[in-house]
């Protein structure tokens, strides 16, 4: 569940809650759009993990819970907003409504602890330490986001789009966006060392492409952290906008993602 990209050094994501839990007011449009994550990913965390029984924290409608469920493995999905639980059990992922640091695992212990696209709304200390006690003898924690990069020319006209009605947005550093997350793989990096309780953390990288047609990016734009606090009509201003830029690009583009994962076991 990406906030906007260019913010990460700015603010602390987990303290935004407003945004962090605002990604239910349209739970079927972000099952629906939002892309899922490599199958090579799913199989290596999988392979790397001591047991079938998996905790996905954050796991809004399920998108990460399916893959993993459809690896093996036993999944029980926690969330903050009772939409997307709600969406995550009509497709068939137990769920349990909860911010992750006040959930209660009534002492219940997992083989992994996973977190797709929504860590970083996590508090990063005291949600590693509370990882670190669910997880059993050599458990893995997992935490994986999809990083999109649009064609630079596209990516600078998004943000044009969304600074023309947030003005003091901070511009788009021109560099990958990959770069952009650092800050926040840092802070996670640095919540699983102040638990003393996990070996030295892995990164692992996937690049993919996914190509998009003008209407497919517009379905997914209004799911974004950024898009879902704007007003019905400043979201509309930014969708005519994307729009036309992306017709001016010949109504479809190629978008790069790298699928990045922080990794660690218990000691």
């Amino acid at each position: 569940m990406p906030i906007q990209q260019s913010s990460w050094s700015n603010l602390e994501p987990h303290r935004q809650r407003a945004i962090a839990e605002s990604y239910g007011v349209d739970a079927a449009r972000y099952d629906r759009t939002r892309p899922h994550y490599p199958e090579q990913m799913v199989q290596r965390i999988v392979a790397a993990t001591p047991g079938p029984d998996v905790l996905d924290i954050g796991c809004g409608t399920g998108i990460s819970s399916r893959q993993f469920a459809a690896a093996g493995c036993r999944v029980l999905g926690v969330d903050a907003d009772a939409r997307m639980a709600e969406s995550a059990r009509r497709l068939a992922i137990a769920t349990e409504v909860a911010r992750f640091e006040e959930w209660d695992p009534r002492e219940r212990t997992f083989d992994a602890v996973i977190a797709g696209q929504a860590w970083h709304w996590v508090d990063p200390v005291a949600g590693a330490a509370k990882a670190a006690r669910i997880l059993r003898r050599s458990g893995r924690i997992a935490l994986f986001w999809n990083v999109f990069q649009p064609p630079t020319e596209l990516a600078e006209a998004f943000a044009a789009s969304y600074r023309r009605v947030l003005p003091d947005l901070p511009a788009m550093p021109a560099r990958p966006a990959a770069e952009l997350y650092e800050p926040m793989l840092t802070m996670a990096d640095n919540g699983l060392r102040a638990t003393g309780a996990f070996a030295e953390a892995e990164r692992w990288t996937w690049e993919w492409q996914q190509r998009y047609t003008r209407d497919e990016w517009l379905d997914q734009v209004p799911t974004h952290g950024s898009s879902t606090q704007l007003s019905p009509q400043d979201l509309r201003t930014v969708l005519i906008d994307i729009g036309a830029a992306i017709d001016a690009a010949g109504g479809e583009f190629v978008c790069d993602y790298t699928t990045v994962v922080l990794t660690a076991i218990t000691e």
